[in-house]
This record gives structure tokens, sequence and C-alpha cells, in this order.
């Protein structure tokens, strides 16, 4: 095995590792809860926000944001652009998947996020603005973190077909791929969003 892909397997593994430590779920223990019986069921932000209080939530937030963002910013000033995305990559997937928390997890959204604002933060400041602006007309924060999700995704597109300059076609492809991702984990709350405004 080449050097440079055995370090990024290394890395891949402990990024994986990182994003599987669980805030939401580390800090609701420490109330004597558990969010996976607990208000939506899901051990993120938002779920914490709930069922701990807005404060807390905003708390877990934040470090979702910041294992994610740290872990792939460090990869991409020592071992370029390719080796951070799969860093940011795995980083969301041990989130989503935890071990720790028997293969469940977290969405996404705001590691996801933290890994984008590593790589590319403009894309990442547009991801916010659109938030901001999806949440004053959309009453779940999960509807806006969707519509957050596909205004990067079609960045992500746009890009890696060459439509927009700032952005380099191989970030493009990473940013829809992982938007996807993200997507997915709400694939749920999507059908449900859908019968409820169609029905």
């Amino acid at each position: 095995m080449e050097p440079l892909v055995l370090q990024v397997a290394v890395v891949a593994v402990v990024c994986f590792l990182i994003g599987s430590v669980n805030p939401a779920s580390l800090l609701a223990r420490a109330f004597g809860r558990d969010l996976r019986s607990s208000g939506s069921g899901n051990p993120g932000a938002t779920n914490a926000g709930r069922v701990l209080g807005r404060r807390w939530g905003v708390v877990v937030l934040l470090l979702d944001v910041g294992k994610a963002w740290l872990p792939t910013l460090l990869v991409l000033r020592t071992m370029g652009t390719v080796p951070a995305v799969v860093a940011g990559t795995a980083v969301v997937l041990g989130h989503m998947f935890s071990p720790f928390l028997r293969g469940r997890g977290g969405k996404g959204v705001a590691s996801a996020l933290g890994a984008v604002l590593a790589v590319e933060p403009v894309v990442a400041l547009v991801a916010l603005v659109v938030f901001a602006l999806a949440k004053t007309v959309l009453p779940f924060v999960g509807e806006a973190s969707v519509v957050t999700m596909v205004a990067v995704a079609v960045v992500g597109a746009a890009a890696a077909l060459g439509l927009v300059s700032f952005v380099e076609p191989v970030v493009g492809a990473w940013l829809l791929g992982l938007s996807l991702l993200v997507l997915s984990r709400h694939r749920r709350n999507i059908r449900a969003w859908w019968k409820r405004r169609t029905g």
C-alpha cells in the first residue's frame, strides 16, 4: 500500500472515531436522560435543545461543528484537499453511525457544516444565510436544515460541472455527495413533511 493511501486510511479511521463521540448523548447522560428515548429520539443538537433546554442545544451544536471543523482543517493544512474531504466525510459518518451508540447517531447537519467550514468557508457562510432565511418562514429546524442542504447540493453540483469558479470541481463533487448523505438521513422527515403539506 502506498504511504499516502495508508496515511489517508489512518486519518479516515481516526476521524470516524472522533465523529462517533456524541456530545448530545454524553451531555444528556450527565443530566440522567437518554436522548434516544426522549423527544424525537435523535441524539443531535436539535433534540438536545428540545429535551435539555436551548442553551444546551447551542452547546451541542458548537461541539458538533467543532469536532468536524478542527480535524478537517488540520488535515487540509497538512495533507491537502482530497485527504481533508475524506477526513470531513469520516467525521460525519462517525456522527451518523456511532459504534458507541450501537450504530445510531445524529443526522449530520452540524458536523457537515463544520467539515464544509474547514474546506470551503464561503459555502458554509452561504449555508448559514440560507438556513437563517429558511428558518424565518418554516416552522421546524429540520425543515430549514433540509432546505440548507439542498442549497449546498446545488452549489456543489454547479461547481462539479464547472459552472461556478470559486469552488474546485473536486470539492464541488464532495459537497454534492455530503449533502445527499445528510439528506438521506432526513428522508423520513421529508416524507412526513410532504404528506402533511400535500395531504
